[in-house]
């Protein structure tokens, strides 16, 4: 159990220190994490499953991909390359991932029974290695075949159809972008206002990450001033929404919410498990726009 204790804070401060060090810099690892030249935008998935990361995990494996100049956003463990009828070669670093649960320690399972109440579960970080088909031989085509991103124009029409699916109250104009929790709406400057159209659609789908935060939706802690630690930290969970929900659609917008690094880095150093945390919620942010805009098509 110790053993576990120490490598879960090893991951924890690895993760939260190497974000910090790319905020320091003044760059921002969720803004296209990624060489457009060698690998196209989207969000990492599994291989074997096809199933797309979330979390932390997307954070993990885009800096992963953009440092070694991977050129898929394909991931999968060593086992399951060799079920794959491929191998890893020897001198491969994997990546550590993880998996965040709860568990009920079976004492505390009887020690609530006999007392009758709810038993208190135990949070749990698992790590995985996992590798990227790049790193990996022999394994099948569709494993390894390019990554074909949407159509740009089809891109943009998903994100347009998201907007309408969402039912958000929309309001066009003005010189500010923002969402106001108190009247549910979200205000974005016209497409005109912008000099890149495209980052209009990552600035509505942040103010979209802050609607979703609502007590009738998420219900996010949204009652900070501006400048306070709340606030930053509603900020962060936004601005990684809107990076995980334009990558699901295929928008890599260049738009950068910069001046929110300073009040970014003073949460991450005083909580090492802020970014985890709001990975998290941003992952459910996405994950709650983009079901939405399946449903109703």
């Amino acid at each position: 159990m110790r053993k576990e204790r120490i490598e879960r804070a090893s991951l924890y401060t690895e993760v939260t220190n190497r974000i910090i060090a790319e905020l320091e810099e003044g760059r921002l690892p969720w803004v296209q994490p990624w060489d457009s030249a060698a690998c196209g935008c989207s969000m990492p998935q599994n291989a074997g499953t096809a199933r797309i990361y979330s979390g932390i995990n997307v954070m993990i494996l885009w800096a992963e991909g953009i440092a070694n100049g991977y050129a898929s956003q394909r991931w999968l463990t060593y086992r399951q390359a060799e079920t794959a009828g491929g191998n890893v070669p020897r001198g491969e670093k994997g990546t550590v991932v993880c998996y965040a649960d709860r568990f009920t320690p079976k004492a505390e399972a009887e020690a609530a029974r006999g007392e009758d109440r709810g038993a208190r579960q135990v949070a749990f970080l698992k790590r995985f290695v996992v590798f990227n088909v790049n790193q990996c031989e022999g394994l099948p085509e569709d494993f390894t075949a390019p990554m074909v991103g949407p159509d740009p124009v089809l891109a943009i029409a998903e994100a347009d159809a998201l907007i309408a699916a969402s039912g958000a109250a929309f309001n066009f104009g003005g010189g500010e972008a923002f969402y106001s929790p108190s009247h549910d709406f979200v205000q974005v400057p016209p497409q005109a206002a912008f000099r890149e159209p495209i980052n209009w659609y990552r600035t509505a789908l942040h103010e979209l990450g802050h609607w979703t935060g609502h007590a009738s939706r998420l219900d996010r802690d949204q009652k900070g001033g501006f400048g306070s630690e709340a606030y930053a930290k509603e900020e962060l969970v936004a601005e990684m929404a809107a990076a995980f929900t334009c990558a699901s659609l295929g928008i890599a917008p260049t738009v950068r919410h910069a001046d929110y690094i300073a009040s970014w880095l003073s949460v991450l150093r005083g909580d090492e498990k802020a970014i985890f945390r709001a990975a998290s919620q941003a992952s459910k942010a996405s994950d709650y726009l983009l079901t939405i805009a399946g449903d109703r098509q």
